[in-house]
């Protein structure tokens, strides 16, 4: 394979594997021009010093973007209309992130006339795929380079002498050695102690929520308003994505709030262990499921789960920039159309309990659910229900002789 490319534009984030990327592209593919892209998605502190990090390390510039407003409004409340999770826990903060990410990155490529993109995924995870689909379905002539594919380093302990031996600051250490994926809706955490499945997460590892232990001893309650099934307000203040995702974050996290420890099915076939802090999105998932309680119908509800576990899948799998992911997303937009209301939380030690919710047009209706007679609901009616929902397990049990 030609090693040589003129331009290449890499997916930057100034953590250990993209920053050794940058003299490493320059070294094996004829010394190119690298330029790096980083999408602001929420990761606060980890964007201090990102340009002049890059430039240090060889590249000749560097765009970051703040994209927190479009990816909240754009993919992440998308996400939460359909109620997806994967694998039963996971609420996809890493996957339904990187298409956004990719996506920009391609189009930064065919902006500074780039013949190339590089990423720094493994060869062993998710994430070399939802970026590679993405650049298919943006730019799919441009050449990919994925370094952890070519290189000989195997370990972070690699990559670390790697990083000293260019004179690269990273904040990881050997002692250190976890594996972190921050944005605005989470925090993930791979490796070190978690490679044994066996073993209880080190308390010192979580950054975005407190020990449930030593959350407050008092519960605290949180009324979250929605307008079709997209959250607008927060004990009736009304707040833009951005704000509201942040607020939640914080109150969450300080009752410790979105913690999952999870062994997932990897797309490439293998298993793997992680941690996932996800606050806010916790909150948020439980007030949505709340409402839709009292707005949806039994068969629509029901369906939806079915399909969520489908759309789970395709934005696990990188496909977010398919025709499959548009139609199911078209599929739960028409069913938010009544999601409008409110839903009230009490949070305490971990936990998010929904402990209320109203709706303008709710489907509950108090005067035929009460166990008292009225005139709506006529009791007697049930026997000739019940006879004629039962009649296939009557016949199956007459035809057996019973």
């Amino acid at each position: 394979m030609d090693k040589q490319v003129k331009k290449v534009v890499l997916a930057y984030s100034g953590g250990l594997d993209t920053s050794i990327i940058v003299p490493w592209l320059k070294q094996n593919y004829g010394n190119p021009e690298v330029i790096c892209y980083c999408c602001n998605l929420g990761q606060d502190d980890e964007l201090s010093g990102l340009e002049e990090k890059a430039i240090a390390s060889g590249a000749s510039k560097c765009y970051v973007e703040d994209m927190r407003e479009v990816f909240v409004r754009d993919y992440l409340f998308p996400l939460l209309r359909s109620g997806a999770t994967y694998e039963r826990l996971y609420l996809l903060g890493t996957s339904v992130a990187r298409p956004l990410i990719a996506r920009r990155q391609a189009e930064i490529a065919l902006l500074e006339g780039a013949d190339a993109v590089a990423h720094g995924c493994t060869g062993k995870g998710n994430d070399q795929v939802r970026f590679e689909l993405t650049y298919m379905a943006i730019n799919p002539r441009l050449r990919v380079i994925a370094p952890w594919r070519e290189w000989n380093i195997r370990s972070r302990e690699d990559a670390l002498e790697y990083a000293a031996e260019f004179n690269i600051p990273v904040s990881a250490t050997l002692r250190s050695i976890y594996s972190r994926d921050r944005n605005i809706w989470h925090m993930s955490h791979e490796g070190g102690v978690l490679e044994d499945p066996w073993q209880e997460p080190e308390e010192p590892m979580y950054t975005l929520t407190v020990a449930p232990e030593q959350a407050p001893d008092q519960a605290e309650y949180v009324e979250i308003g929605f307008e079709r099934g997209t959250p607008v307000s927060i004990d009736g203040t009304t707040l833009g994505p951005v704000a509201l995702l942040t607020r939640l974050n914080e109150i969450g996290g300080r009752h410790g709030v979105g913690r999952i420890d999870l062994v997932e099915n990897r797309l490439v076939g293998m298993k793997s262990h992680g941690v996932y802090e996800t606050p806010g999105g916790t909150i948020l998932r439980v007030a949505h499921q709340g409402l839709e309680q009292i707005t949806l119908d039994r068969d629509t509800l029901h369906y939806k789960d079915v399909v969520a576990q489908r759309y789970a899948e395709v934005v696990y799998n990188g496909q977010w920039f398919t025709p499959l992911r548009e139609a199911l997303e078209a599929f739960f937009d028409a069913t938010q159309q009544h999601v409008t209301g409110t839903a009230r939380i009490k949070l305490y030690k971990g936990n998010a309990s929904l402990v209320g919710r109203k709706a303008a047009r709710s489907l509950y209706n108090p005067d035929i659910a009460s166990f008292t007679m009225s005139e709506s609901y006529n009791q007697q009616d049930a026997a000739g229900f019940i006879t004629i929902f039962g009649l296939p397990i009557k016949l199956q049990a007459l035809t057996d002789g019973r």
